[in-house]
Protein backbone atom coordinates (compact mmCIF):
# COMPACT_ATOMS: atom_id res chain seq x y z
CA UNK A 1 0.00 0.00 0.00
CA UNK A 2 1.44 3.35 -0.73
CA UNK A 3 1.87 5.02 2.10
CA UNK A 4 -0.05 8.89 2.38
CA UNK A 5 2.10 11.31 1.15
CA UNK A 6 3.01 15.07 3.22
CA UNK A 7 0.38 17.59 2.68
CA UNK A 8 0.81 21.22 3.39
CA UNK A 9 -2.39 23.20 3.86
CA UNK A 10 -3.26 26.62 4.36
CA UNK A 11 -6.01 28.10 6.23
CA UNK A 12 -7.72 31.61 5.40
CA UNK A 13 -9.23 33.09 8.34
CA UNK A 14 -11.96 35.07 7.30
CA UNK A 15 -13.52 38.18 8.39
CA UNK A 16 -12.02 38.80 11.83
CA UNK A 17 -14.65 39.97 13.61
CA UNK A 18 -16.74 36.88 12.77
CA UNK A 19 -16.14 33.18 13.92
CA UNK A 20 -13.45 32.32 11.26
CA UNK A 21 -10.48 33.02 13.67
CA UNK A 22 -11.49 30.58 16.43
CA UNK A 23 -12.70 28.05 14.10
CA UNK A 24 -9.34 28.11 12.20
CA UNK A 25 -6.96 27.45 15.11
CA UNK A 26 -9.86 25.17 16.65
CA UNK A 27 -9.95 22.80 13.40
CA UNK A 28 -6.25 23.27 12.73
CA UNK A 29 -5.31 21.56 16.64
CA UNK A 30 -7.69 18.60 15.95
CA UNK A 31 -6.61 17.73 12.48
CA UNK A 32 -2.85 17.65 13.28
CA UNK A 33 -3.94 15.53 16.02
CA UNK A 34 -5.74 13.08 13.62
CA UNK A 35 -3.58 13.37 11.02
CA UNK A 36 0.53 12.95 11.15
CA UNK A 37 1.64 13.72 7.90
CA UNK A 38 -0.16 17.26 7.26
CA UNK A 39 1.04 20.70 7.79
CA UNK A 40 -1.27 23.52 8.32
CA UNK A 41 -0.63 27.53 8.02
CA UNK A 42 -3.04 29.57 9.52
CA UNK A 43 -3.19 33.44 8.07
CA UNK A 44 -4.56 36.02 10.05
CA UNK A 45 -3.30 38.92 12.72
CA UNK A 46 -1.34 37.32 15.30
CA UNK A 47 -4.20 38.96 18.10
CA UNK A 48 -6.55 36.67 16.33
CA UNK A 49 -5.02 33.29 16.67
CA UNK A 50 -3.85 32.67 20.11
CA UNK A 51 -2.50 28.73 20.79
CA UNK A 52 -3.40 27.20 23.83
CA UNK A 53 -0.62 26.26 26.39
CA UNK A 54 -1.26 22.91 26.58
CA UNK A 55 -0.96 21.96 22.70
CA UNK A 56 1.97 19.15 22.51
CA UNK A 57 5.39 20.44 20.71
CA UNK A 58 4.28 17.80 17.94
CA UNK A 59 1.86 19.63 16.65
CA UNK A 60 3.21 23.39 16.75
CA UNK A 61 5.88 21.68 14.81
CA UNK A 62 3.02 21.20 12.43
CA UNK A 63 1.51 24.30 12.78
CA UNK A 64 2.61 27.98 11.39
CA UNK A 65 0.66 30.77 12.01
CA UNK A 66 1.83 33.26 9.11
CA UNK A 67 0.55 36.91 10.36
CA UNK A 68 -1.17 39.24 8.14
CA UNK A 69 -1.77 42.51 10.06
CA UNK A 70 -5.27 43.70 10.89
CA UNK A 71 -5.75 47.70 9.42
CA UNK A 72 -7.26 48.42 12.54
CA UNK A 73 -8.30 46.52 15.95
CA UNK A 74 -11.49 44.04 15.09
CA UNK A 75 -14.17 43.49 18.14
CA UNK A 76 -15.76 40.25 17.82
CA UNK A 77 -19.15 40.72 16.32
CA UNK A 78 -18.43 44.39 15.36
CA UNK A 79 -17.73 44.79 11.29
CA UNK A 80 -15.33 47.52 10.61
CA UNK A 81 -14.91 47.96 6.47
CA UNK A 82 -11.33 49.26 7.22
CA UNK A 83 -10.00 45.28 7.58
CA UNK A 84 -12.70 44.32 4.49
CA UNK A 85 -8.56 44.66 2.04
CA UNK A 86 -7.40 42.58 5.17
CA UNK A 87 -9.75 39.87 4.55
CA UNK A 88 -8.96 39.94 0.36
CA UNK A 89 -5.36 40.21 1.34
CA UNK A 90 -5.45 36.34 3.16
CA UNK A 91 -7.23 35.16 -0.09
CA UNK A 92 -4.30 36.24 -2.36
CA UNK A 93 -2.03 34.90 -0.21
CA UNK A 94 -3.29 31.61 0.21
CA UNK A 95 -4.63 31.36 -3.75
CA UNK A 96 -0.88 32.60 -4.38
CA UNK A 97 0.45 30.16 -2.33
CA UNK A 98 -1.41 27.09 -3.67
CA UNK A 99 -0.49 28.65 -7.69
CA UNK A 100 2.88 28.19 -6.39
CA UNK A 101 2.99 24.92 -5.18
CA UNK A 102 4.05 26.46 -2.30
CA UNK A 103 0.77 24.59 -0.59
CA UNK A 104 -1.53 21.82 -1.79
CA UNK A 105 -5.20 23.02 -0.64
CA UNK A 106 -6.32 26.21 0.66
CA UNK A 107 -9.25 26.19 3.02
CA UNK A 108 -11.76 29.28 3.59
CA UNK A 109 -13.15 30.29 6.79
CA UNK A 110 -16.53 33.01 6.35
CA UNK A 111 -16.15 36.34 5.54
CA UNK A 112 -18.83 38.56 5.18
CA UNK A 113 -19.49 40.01 1.76
CA UNK A 114 -21.79 42.47 2.40
CA UNK A 115 -18.97 44.53 4.36
CA UNK A 116 -16.38 43.84 1.72
CA UNK A 117 -18.80 45.85 -0.80
CA UNK A 118 -19.52 48.24 1.65
CA UNK A 119 -15.94 49.09 1.70
CA UNK A 120 -16.00 49.89 -2.03
CA UNK A 121 -15.04 47.06 -3.45
CA UNK A 122 -17.55 44.81 -5.48
CA UNK A 123 -17.26 41.03 -4.67
CA UNK A 124 -20.23 38.34 -4.98
CA UNK A 125 -18.34 35.52 -2.60
CA UNK A 126 -15.32 33.09 -2.76
CA UNK A 127 -16.26 31.55 -5.67
CA UNK A 128 -16.10 33.86 -8.12
CA UNK A 129 -13.26 35.53 -6.43
CA UNK A 130 -11.42 32.29 -6.96
CA UNK A 131 -12.07 32.30 -10.32
CA UNK A 132 -10.99 35.37 -11.18
CA UNK A 133 -7.89 35.02 -9.67
CA UNK A 134 -7.54 31.89 -10.99
CA UNK A 135 -8.23 33.57 -14.38
CA UNK A 136 -10.58 30.67 -14.62
CA UNK A 137 -13.95 31.37 -16.40
CA UNK A 138 -15.94 28.67 -15.45
CA UNK A 139 -15.84 27.20 -11.78
CA UNK A 140 -18.72 25.35 -10.42
CA UNK A 141 -19.20 25.55 -6.13
CA UNK A 142 -20.42 21.84 -5.34
CA UNK A 143 -21.06 21.35 -0.92
CA UNK A 144 -19.70 18.06 0.43
CA UNK A 145 -20.63 15.70 3.50
CA UNK A 146 -20.44 12.26 4.19
CA UNK A 147 -23.72 10.25 5.23
CA UNK A 148 -23.40 7.34 7.50
CA UNK A 149 -24.65 4.27 7.54
CA UNK A 150 -28.37 3.49 8.23
CA UNK A 151 -29.33 7.47 7.08
CA UNK A 152 -32.25 6.98 5.34
CA UNK A 153 -31.88 3.32 4.77
CA UNK A 154 -28.08 3.63 3.64
CA UNK A 155 -26.59 0.13 3.50
CA UNK A 156 -22.81 1.77 3.08
CA UNK A 157 -21.76 5.24 3.98
CA UNK A 158 -22.17 7.30 1.37
CA UNK A 159 -20.91 11.23 0.25
CA UNK A 160 -23.86 13.63 -0.66
CA UNK A 161 -22.55 15.91 -2.89
CA UNK A 162 -24.34 18.95 -4.53
CA UNK A 163 -23.52 21.54 -7.20
CA UNK A 164 -24.71 24.27 -8.26
CA UNK A 165 -25.15 25.86 -12.18
CA UNK A 166 -25.47 29.49 -10.63
CA UNK A 167 -24.83 30.24 -7.46
CA UNK A 168 -25.35 33.83 -5.97
CA UNK A 169 -28.16 35.38 -8.66
CA UNK A 170 -31.62 36.56 -7.77
CA UNK A 171 -34.12 34.09 -8.06
CA UNK A 172 -35.52 36.01 -11.21
CA UNK A 173 -32.24 36.30 -12.84
CA UNK A 174 -31.93 32.38 -13.07
CA UNK A 175 -33.69 31.53 -16.06
CA UNK A 176 -31.73 33.95 -18.22
CA UNK A 177 -28.71 32.57 -16.85
CA UNK A 178 -29.43 29.06 -17.87
CA UNK A 179 -27.54 28.19 -21.45
CA UNK A 180 -27.17 25.08 -23.53
CA UNK A 181 -23.44 25.76 -23.18
CA UNK A 182 -23.12 26.30 -19.48
CA UNK A 183 -25.15 23.54 -18.41
CA UNK A 184 -22.54 21.64 -20.74
CA UNK A 185 -19.79 23.06 -19.78
CA UNK A 186 -20.70 22.73 -15.59
CA UNK A 187 -21.56 18.89 -16.13
CA UNK A 188 -18.32 18.40 -17.69
CA UNK A 189 -16.35 20.52 -15.24
CA UNK A 190 -18.29 18.07 -12.30
CA UNK A 191 -17.13 14.71 -13.91
CA UNK A 192 -13.83 15.77 -14.70
CA UNK A 193 -13.33 16.98 -11.22
CA UNK A 194 -15.39 13.90 -9.45
CA UNK A 195 -12.33 11.35 -11.74
CA UNK A 196 -9.51 13.56 -10.93
CA UNK A 197 -9.90 15.16 -7.97
CA UNK A 198 -12.51 12.62 -6.02
CA UNK A 199 -10.69 9.70 -7.36
CA UNK A 200 -14.22 8.39 -9.06
CA UNK A 201 -13.38 6.37 -12.12
CA UNK A 202 -17.19 6.38 -13.89
CA UNK A 203 -19.42 8.94 -11.81
CA UNK A 204 -22.72 9.21 -11.45
CA UNK A 205 -25.22 12.69 -12.08
CA UNK A 206 -28.29 13.74 -11.90
CA UNK A 207 -29.44 17.17 -13.34
CA UNK A 208 -32.40 18.95 -12.13
CA UNK A 209 -34.84 20.51 -13.87
CA UNK A 210 -36.19 24.24 -13.44
CA UNK A 211 -39.24 24.65 -12.99
CA UNK A 212 -42.11 22.54 -10.86
CA UNK A 213 -42.52 18.96 -12.20
CA UNK A 214 -39.01 19.89 -14.47
CA UNK A 215 -41.65 21.62 -16.79
CA UNK A 216 -44.95 19.28 -16.85
CA UNK A 217 -43.68 18.49 -20.50
CA UNK A 218 -44.02 22.41 -21.46
CA UNK A 219 -46.85 23.32 -19.60
CA UNK A 220 -45.11 24.92 -16.72
CA UNK A 221 -42.18 26.12 -18.72
CA UNK A 222 -40.42 25.41 -21.42
CA UNK A 223 -36.23 25.59 -19.96
CA UNK A 224 -35.86 21.65 -19.21
CA UNK A 225 -37.49 20.99 -23.10
CA UNK A 226 -35.26 24.12 -24.39
CA UNK A 227 -32.23 24.32 -22.92
CA UNK A 228 -31.68 21.69 -19.97
CA UNK A 229 -32.52 17.92 -21.86
CA UNK A 230 -29.90 18.84 -24.95
CA UNK A 231 -27.35 19.42 -22.82
CA UNK A 232 -28.00 16.14 -20.71
CA UNK A 233 -28.25 14.40 -24.10
CA UNK A 234 -24.75 16.17 -25.24
CA UNK A 235 -23.19 14.78 -22.39
CA UNK A 236 -24.50 11.28 -22.34
CA UNK A 237 -22.80 11.56 -25.90
CA UNK A 238 -19.20 12.18 -24.49
CA UNK A 239 -20.03 9.31 -22.39
CA UNK A 240 -21.02 11.08 -19.08
CA UNK A 241 -23.26 8.72 -17.27
CA UNK A 242 -26.11 11.62 -16.25
CA UNK A 243 -29.79 12.20 -16.23
CA UNK A 244 -32.53 14.34 -15.90
CA UNK A 245 -34.10 16.69 -15.63
CA UNK A 246 -35.68 15.67 -12.23
CA UNK A 247 -38.26 17.40 -10.90
CA UNK A 248 -36.37 19.62 -8.01
CA UNK A 249 -38.75 17.96 -5.12
CA UNK A 250 -38.22 14.16 -6.07
CA UNK A 251 -34.12 14.48 -7.42
CA UNK A 252 -33.01 13.71 -3.55
CA UNK A 253 -34.99 10.50 -3.07
CA UNK A 254 -33.55 8.48 -0.60
CA UNK A 255 -32.64 5.43 -2.60
CA UNK A 256 -30.85 7.34 -5.23
CA UNK A 257 -28.23 7.68 -2.60
CA UNK A 258 -26.69 4.58 -2.66
CA UNK A 259 -25.52 5.64 -6.18
CA UNK A 260 -25.31 8.92 -7.28
CA UNK A 261 -22.11 10.69 -7.07
CA UNK A 262 -23.19 14.11 -7.45
CA UNK A 263 -26.56 15.82 -7.84
CA UNK A 264 -26.99 19.17 -9.94
CA UNK A 265 -29.29 22.13 -8.90
CA UNK A 266 -30.29 25.06 -11.41
CA UNK A 267 -30.00 27.36 -8.50
CA UNK A 268 -28.77 27.86 -5.22
CA UNK A 269 -31.49 27.37 -2.44
CA UNK A 270 -32.93 24.42 -4.81
CA UNK A 271 -29.42 22.26 -4.10
CA UNK A 272 -28.57 23.66 -0.78
CA UNK A 273 -31.91 23.92 0.91
CA UNK A 274 -32.15 20.08 1.06
CA UNK A 275 -28.47 19.55 1.30
CA UNK A 276 -28.01 21.85 4.50
CA UNK A 277 -31.62 20.22 6.20
CA UNK A 278 -29.32 16.64 6.11
CA UNK A 279 -26.22 17.77 7.00
CA UNK A 280 -26.45 21.61 8.63
CA UNK A 281 -22.95 22.22 10.52
CA UNK A 282 -20.97 19.08 8.62
CA UNK A 283 -20.95 20.63 5.05
CA UNK A 284 -18.12 21.58 2.84
CA UNK A 285 -17.85 23.64 -0.28
CA UNK A 286 -16.02 22.85 -3.16
CA UNK A 287 -14.97 24.94 -5.72
CA UNK A 288 -14.70 22.72 -8.55
CA UNK A 289 -12.71 23.74 -12.13
CA UNK A 290 -10.06 25.51 -10.75
CA UNK A 291 -6.40 24.56 -11.25
CA UNK A 292 -6.06 24.55 -7.26
CA UNK A 293 -7.78 22.38 -4.24
CA UNK A 294 -10.11 24.54 -2.51
CA UNK A 295 -12.62 23.64 0.56
CA UNK A 296 -14.73 26.22 2.87
CA UNK A 297 -16.87 25.35 5.71
CA UNK A 298 -20.90 25.52 4.48
CA UNK A 299 -22.08 28.36 7.18
CA UNK A 300 -21.41 32.07 7.54
CA UNK A 301 -19.60 34.52 9.98
CA UNK A 302 -22.15 33.88 13.10
CA UNK A 303 -21.16 37.24 14.54
CA UNK A 304 -24.00 36.80 17.12
CA UNK A 305 -21.91 34.30 19.34
CA UNK A 306 -18.17 35.51 17.63
CA UNK A 307 -15.42 35.69 20.82
CA UNK A 308 -17.53 33.98 23.12
CA UNK A 309 -16.24 30.19 22.65
CA UNK A 310 -19.62 28.72 21.40
CA UNK A 311 -18.81 28.50 17.94
CA UNK A 312 -18.84 24.72 16.26
CA UNK A 313 -15.47 23.85 14.34
CA UNK A 314 -17.36 20.68 12.49
CA UNK A 315 -17.79 22.02 9.20
CA UNK A 316 -13.76 23.59 9.24
CA UNK A 317 -12.62 20.72 10.27
CA UNK A 318 -14.57 18.52 7.52
CA UNK A 319 -13.23 21.08 5.27
CA UNK A 320 -9.53 20.21 6.38
CA UNK A 321 -10.21 16.56 6.11
CA UNK A 322 -11.75 16.96 2.70
CA UNK A 323 -9.09 19.39 1.34
CA UNK A 324 -6.39 16.58 3.06
CA UNK A 325 -8.32 13.60 0.89
CA UNK A 326 -8.26 16.04 -2.65
CA UNK A 327 -4.94 16.73 -1.96
CA UNK A 328 -3.35 13.14 -1.39
CA UNK A 329 -5.21 12.02 -4.07
CA UNK A 330 -3.42 14.33 -6.76
CA UNK A 331 -0.67 13.75 -5.27
CA UNK A 332 -0.92 10.00 -5.56
CA UNK A 333 -2.42 10.26 -9.33
CA UNK A 334 0.92 12.16 -10.33
CA UNK A 335 2.85 9.82 -8.88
Amino acid sequence: MLQAPLVNLVISSGEPAGVGPELSLAAALTFLNEQANAHITVLGDASLLQIPKDVSPSILARLKLEPIVLAEPTIPGDLNPANAQYVLHLLDVAIAGCLAGRFDAMITAPLQKSIINVAGTPFTGHTEYLAEACKIDHVVMMLCAPLPIGFLGLKHPRNLRVALLTTHLPLKDVPSALTQDHILETIEIVHRDLQKKFSIPSPVIRVAGLNPHAGESGYLGREEIEVISPAIELAKYQGIQVTGPYPGDTMFDAASLDYVDAYIAMYHDQGLAPFKFVTFGGGVNVTLGLPIIRTSVDHGTALDIAGKGLADPGSMLEALRLAYQLAVNKKLSNS
